[in-house]
């Protein structure tokens, strides 16, 4: 099983009233997944990663409104998708490690995405390690890059969301923590729909008590991949 890549063959996941997930290599490990937010301005494409489909699942939902990246590190392939539905590419405005990278025209976005629902939350914005990430928020929906998931290397013992290995010394509750949403997307895994607040809660309070079991397992996994 590759970390990162290897045949491309589209798995949908995540779906539900108000948009779509998709993960484009479902045989590898980092399980990088991608979504569509369906707005009342039109679809939301957020940290894509291409794989024959895509399109067809977002024709789905509605025209394309715009891309978004929420890692600073996570350029996938949204500048090919953002191109393809002649979109610019959205990223925070404070985030400053992606736009030159991006071969699509770019634009800023503040504290709103849009004039959607969503408000965008500044998860990370640091340079040891570093590391600038935002989140989208409306009230049910938590859609969150990096700094948890729910893919094998995020998750020790019985954890449904874990905290990203490199932050469980200092996870995220200034960020994260006040929220209580419905469900939860991430960009690494299949979402939380199950009491997720309860999940959210329980990665938060447990990243530390948890990291040793998290770092062994992470080790086991290097050597057994």
């Amino acid at each position: 099983m590759p970390l990162k890549g290897g045949r491309a063959a589209l798995r949908e996941i995540d779906r539900w009233d108000g948009g779509v997930g998709w993960i484009a290599y479902p045989d590898e490990r980092m399980q990088r997944a991608s979504h569509a937010l369906d707005t009342d301005e039109g679809v939301w494409v957020v940290d894509p990663v291409d794989a024959p489909g895509v399109d067809d699942l977002l024709a789905e939902l509605g025209a394309v409104a715009g891309v978004v990246l929420c890692l600073d590190r996570h350029k996938r392939d949204a500048a090919a998708v953002a191109r393809r539905h002649d979109v610019p590419v959205s990223i925070p405005e404070w985030m400053d490690g992606v736009a030159s990278k991006l071969d699509a025209p770019v634009e800023r976005v503040g504290h709103q995405l849009g004039e959607t629902d969503y408000r965008v939350r500044r998860v990370r914005d640091a340079s040891l390690p570093p590391w600038q990430e935002a989140a989208l928020y409306d009230g049910e929906t938590l859609l969150v890059a990096e700094a948890v998931g729910t893919a094998s290397f995020f998750c020790a013992g019985d954890e449904r969301l874990g905290v990203h290995p490199m932050l469980r010394p200092i996870p995220p509750r200034g960020a994260l923590g006040d929220l209580t949403p419905e469900r939860i997307l991430v960009g690494h895994g299949e979402g939380v729909f199950d009491d997720a607040t309860a999940a959210l809660r329980d990665a938060l309070d447990g990243a530390r008590r948890r990291l040793p079991a998290a770092y062994a397992k992470m080790v086991r996994e290097m050597v057994v991949g």
